[in-house]
């Protein structure tokens, strides 16, 4: 409780480490409340085939354990706990709270890294098979199902993007959507009947993903949601494309976030509505969600925060009296950690 940090970072993933290495190397000493299950969506992915820097791919963990390495090595301290609650104030230079637990963690500036959860279908065979055929991402995947029939399980424009991607790989993509009537714009539904590889199959959805012989995917069990019968498709991939969850839960109320749950931050900048309290990753981004693009929106919530220690001076806190001492109230600036 004495001691303030310069930067508290909730979160990990590609944002979250990033920002603890940028910090770290800036001398500010960051915590990192990574929670358990650290290195984010990453954690669930195999083949990484579109980071630079890793010409014959690199697997999900393995890319999220050296992010990891990386930022501990320049000095960034890990608690592998999830945050339960914050308190983030509301003036210039004053001081915010998180707590992990009954342990109360205080900084100068927090960056939020929390990320966003694919939403699942929740359908016998889905955790089983996410990898092995079942993915959340046909940007990240589509290379892995070339020459394959495939399926796209969604209505809206993501669903409709991922199809077109997805055409370019696939010899067979249809998409299953639950109604005859799609959420995608109509252009985005033009260009995917456009496709000649692409088919709307509706009113459908997902009873089940099966196994194959070889462990993988082998088929898809749909049910019509109008007349009760099953069909069975093979598919070797399948693409849940129903939207994303932000993991904003536990600043939603002190922060402002969209009609979806994503942090809003200022202009091109990681910068919330609350001085000294950034965010980034996944917990802000719509659209492109990807690992670089989280990484470099780590690096952008860092530079903000050592700008903003940088040109913030610090509220002074008051330091009660012993019982009975009638001498006022003295002031005394927070001790924060070596910059």
């Amino acid at each position: 409780m004495d001691e303030i940090e310069n930067v508290i970072v909730v979160g990990s993933g590609p944002a979250g480490y990033t920002a603890a290495l940028y910090t770290a190397r800036a001398n500010l000493h960051p915590l990192v409340i990574e929670g358990f299950a650290w290195g984010g969506l990453l954690q669930q992915t195999t083949d990484v085939e579109n980071y630079p820097g890793f010409p014959d791919g690199v697997m999900g963990p393995e890319m999220m354990q050296k992010f990891r390495d990386q930022a501990e090595r320049f000095g960034a301290r890990l608690v592998t706990e999830q945050a339960d609650r914050v308190q983030l104030a509301s003036e210039p230079g004053g001081i915010h709270s998180v707590w992990v637990g009954d342990t109360e963690h205080r900084a100068r500036t927090v960056i939020l890294s929390m990320g966003a959860e694919h939403k699942k279908l929740c359908v016998p065979g889905e955790m089983e098979l996410a990898g092995r055929g079942v993915s959340y991402c046909a940007t990240c995947d589509a290379a892995f199902f070339r020459g394959g029939q495939t399926i796209i399980v969604g209505g809206g424009d993501s669903a409709m993007e991922e199809a077109i991607f997805l055409s370019k790989f696939a010899s067979k993509v249809t998409i299953v959507h639950r109604r005859a009537d799609f959420r995608a714009s109509k252009i985005m539904l033009d260009r995917a009947r456009a496709q000649e590889n692409i088919e709307l199959l509706t009113p459908y959805t997902v009873k089940e993903f099966v196994a194959g012989e070889n462990g993988a995917l082998g088929h898809a069990t749909l049910t019509n949601t109008e007349t009760g019968e099953e069909r069975e498709i093979p598919v070797t991939g399948a693409f849940v494309a129903i939207g994303h969850e932000p993991q904003s839960g536990i600043v939603k109320d002190q922060v402002d976030v969209d009609e979806d749950g994503y942090v809003v931050t200022e202009g091109k900048s990681t910068r919330t509505k609350l001085p000294g309290v950034f965010a980034a990753g996944d917990l802000v981004d719509h659209t492109y969600r990807q690992a670089i693009t989280a990484a470099g929106s780590g690096c952008e919530a860092a530079l903000d925060a050592e700008w903003y220690l940088r040109d913030t001076p610090e509220v002074p806190t008051p330091v009660e009296m012993p019982e009975g001492d009638l001498a006022e109230a003295q002031w005394a600036a927070p001790a924060a950690r070596p910059a």
